[in-house]
């Protein structure tokens, strides 16, 4: 259960290599979470991430999980369930892929669809569901500010993003009578390994601080987070302007 302060005290993470996760991860151990799940692809980073949040007080433990593997992901997550309840699940997992190659390998592109939206419909569910039966917790799911339109530059991954956004809001929908807490975040341009070697977009940010935003977010049970908060506008321009228009700009 979260604590006096509203800080949930145990946390899974989704994709927990995910810088953000992690960020947002050692915001929340030091306001009193206490015990951490990362799920993610068995690797010397997964490790690596765990003796970190270890070594800030946390109880970290890793489970091997794939976004792919759908058909396991039952399994894994009631494990993680059945250990007690989880007040926090974040869903930080994603790829951001290559447009020009996925636009010329269909089997490229199917596979950041897969795993940016298929395998987080899989596990929305399934947590949303866990969820629902403790009869309270959080469900945070890093969406992108790439779904609000789709972009010449990168549609597949837009794509993906804008049919996770939508889903989450719809679950958020479904599970709000049961008191389970849905919040879509939608960061811009990230800072990050995923983004290494890319020029900065405008209102380019960090990990910290969307982890600084998924926090605040919380705390007020807020259910769409923007970072930076002014992307709110200009994506609401841009998802208003005409195709013809929107065609020739510059983003």
């Amino acid at each position: 259960m979260k604590d006096a302060f509203g800080t949930p005290q145990s946390l899974l993470v989704l994709g927990g290599s995910s810088e953000i996760a992690l960020a947002t991860a050692r915001r929340l151990i030091a306001r009193r979470t206490r015990t951490v799940w990362l799920a993610g692809r068995p690797s010397p980073a997964l490790e690596a991430a765990a003796e970190g949040l270890r070594a800030l007080g946390a109880d970290t433990r890793t489970v091997a999980f794939d976004a792919l593997d759908t058909e396991s992901h039952a399994e894994v997550l009631g494990k993680v369930f059945a250990e007690g309840d989880i007040d926090l699940v974040l869903l930080a997992f994603g790829v951001l892929g290559d447009q020009d190659r996925d636009e010329a390998d269909p089997l490229a592109a199917v596979r950041v669809a897969q795993t940016n939206y298929t395998g987080a419909v899989s596990v929305g569910l399934i947590c949303g569901t866990a969820l629902q039966a403790q009869g309270h917790g959080s469900l945070v799911v890093l969406s992108s500010a790439a779904g609000e339109r789709a972009r010449r530059a990168d549609f597949i991954y837009g794509s993906s993003k804008a049919g996770l956004d939508a889903f989450t809001q719809g679950l958020g929908d479904a599970l709000h009578v049961s008191g389970v807490h849905v919040m879509v975040v939608r960061p811009g341009f990230v800072r990050s390994r995923m983004t290494a070697g890319r020029p900065d977009a405008p209102l380019a940010t960090t990990p910290e601080a969307v982890a600084l935003a998924i926090e605040t977010g919380l705390r007020r049970r807020s259910e769409t987070v923007w970072v930076p908060g002014a992307l709110r506008v200009v994506m609401s321009a841009l998802r208003h302007t005409p195709r013809a228009v929107f065609r020739r700009l510059p983003v």
